[in-house]
């Protein structure tokens, strides 16, 4: 039986089997074809122009590395400036090697890298927060809390730097799963913003991009490991009981047996986007931006969420 080589090369063994369009890559093929596909997503979208400066999201995860090492390609080349940013939430036992991870990717990539903890910004840890609400009658998923805190960190620290876009980390999964979650719960208004890019509807919010929107997580995992790059590969262990991971289960279970299956639910979802985006809107145009009464952030509430959360968070704690 003859060895089945690389596709693209047509010389060396493959060491992964593209289900979903019949490609078998060899090492090189394969992590070339992830950054030309990467690269190809930013120009075809408009992700980035020559001469931004892009804040990337850095947990020091396999996501938000590899998007690091590809935005250092277009930085080498003097097409953008680059930073990254990365939030410590206070997880004990998790976050550590992360951050550690990711202050050696910056040194050794020569970028500025920012640090920022909620214990020193608000307060508290995600950790308290935790212990503190399993004493309540109807507690809080940690992802509530956080993801309000992360978005809100990530726009402050953008505009003290500069940066014209905030650049993160989803990948292919990540995508059908929030679109997949938004419908189950019919949360149309989270649905339709959606995308490569966000619509920032305040110049005071820093567009949000995703260039590795198109790649599955597993080639992902693959590219940093046959790249060389030190990750950290644990998820967070506030994260296995959240509705996302019950839908990331099912997606991953489904792909087994139907290979395309994710790419045909983020097509299929691009084609009708923009339909029920025109349609939600015209008839949900949402309020008018504001000014937090407390904090000073763009909120289209006389009180942000952001400082309605620390309110109660505080009187959980006792402090």
């Amino acid at each position: 039986m003859t060895e089945k080589l690389c596709t693209q090369c047509g010389r060396n063994k493959p060491i992964i089997h593209r289900k979903y369009n019949g490609q078998r890559l060899c090492s090189s093929c394969f992590r070339k074809s992830i950054e030309k596909q990467v690269l190809t997503t930013i120009r075809k979208q408009k992700l980035i122009t020559k001469g931004d400066k892009v804040l990337v999201g850095l947990s020091g995860g396999k996501d938000s590395v590899a998007l690091l090492k590809i935005l250092n390609i277009l930085k080498e080349k003097h097409i953008i400036e680059l930073e990254a940013i990365t939030i410590d939430e206070g997880i004990a036992g998790y976050r550590e090697e992360g951050i550690r991870i990711a202050k050696d990717t910056t040194e050794k990539l020569n970028i500025k890298h920012h640090i920022i903890s909620f214990q020193d910004k608000y307060g508290f840890t995600i950790d308290k927060i935790m212990k503190a609400e399993k004493n309540q009658p109807n507690p809080q998923h940690a992802c509530t809390y956080c993801g309000v805190f992360r978005r809100q960190v990530f726009n402050q620290v953008a505009r003290e730097v500069n940066a014209t876009k905030i650049a993160t980390g989803h990948n292919l999964d990540d995508e059908t799963q929030s679109i997949l979650m938004n419908y189950l719960e019919g949360n149309i208004n989270n649905m339709v913003r959606i995308g490569y890019k966000t619509q920032a509807s305040d110049e005071r919010f820093t567009q949000k991009i995703k260039p590795l929107r198109k790649i599955p997580e597993k080639e992902i995992g693959l590219y940093v490991l046959e790249s060389g790059f030190e990750v950290h590969f644990d998820g967070c262990p506030y994260a296995h009981d959240s509705f996302r991971m019950e839908v990331g289960d099912f997606l991953r279970s489904t792909t087994i047996k139907h290979p395309t299956i994710m790419y045909s639910i983020l097509n299929g979802f691009e084609k009708i986007r923009p339909v029920i985006r025109e349609e939600y809107l015209e008839n949900h145009p949402g309020k008018p931006n504001g000014t937090c009464e407390i904090c000073g952030e763009p909120s289209s509430q006389r009180i942000c969420k952001s400082c309605k959360f620390l309110k109660q968070i505080h009187e959980k704690i006792g402090e």
